[in-house]
């Protein structure tokens, strides 16, 4: 009889699609930049991309935590919300409303990571691994200090621009 999955099997699971996640967004962000037009969404993503190399660290850190080696399963959500964004650069390339999709597209992909990082840090919690809590904490505080930031530039300048 196959053993019953716990909450540690999904813990690993969901750290596993995060950790692709991560991966994918660190190799996304150079493109989202280039294709940028306002220096100040350029600036936000190349920042983002410091962030986010840490945020891999932690994971691996976690995944250390747990005895697996850091390795990730395909995240067909984030690879969903970066397909977006492709279609949002060959589309609108050239348009005032290029950055204001690409904003979108970044928020999309910073609320995805703010519920898993939420839930990992609670699932941390509840099975008893309290060193990964700081970890997911600290990677959920740069997470919506980054989704604030992009909502500023979007309230602010952006999405008037595309209008």
């Amino acid at each position: 009889m196959a053993q019953e999955k716990q909450l540690q099997d999904l813990f690993t699971e969901t750290l596993k699609d995060i950790y692709y996640a991560e991966k994918q967004i660190l190799r996304a962000l150079p493109k989202l930049a280039k294709a940028a037009h306002s220096e100040e969404l350029r600036q936000a993503f190349q920042h983002h991309r410091e962030q986010t190399e840490g945020q891999i660290e932690r994971l691996e850190q976690v995944f250390e935590m747990i005895g697996k080696g850091a390795r990730g399963k395909e995240c067909h959500a984030i690879v969903g919300i970066l397909d977006e964004a492709k279609e949002v650069i060959d589309e609108f390339t050239g348009a005032d409303a290029l950055d204001a999709g690409l904003l979108s597209s970044a928020q999309a992909v910073e609320h995805y990571e703010i519920a898993r990082y939420g839930t990992l840090k609670n699932w941390a919690q509840q099975i008893g691994l309290k060193d990964a809590v700081p970890l997911f904490e600290a990677t959920l505080k740069e997470e919506k200090e980054t989704d604030a930031l992009l909502t500023r530039l979007a309230d602010t300048n952006l999405n008037k621009k595309a209008a």
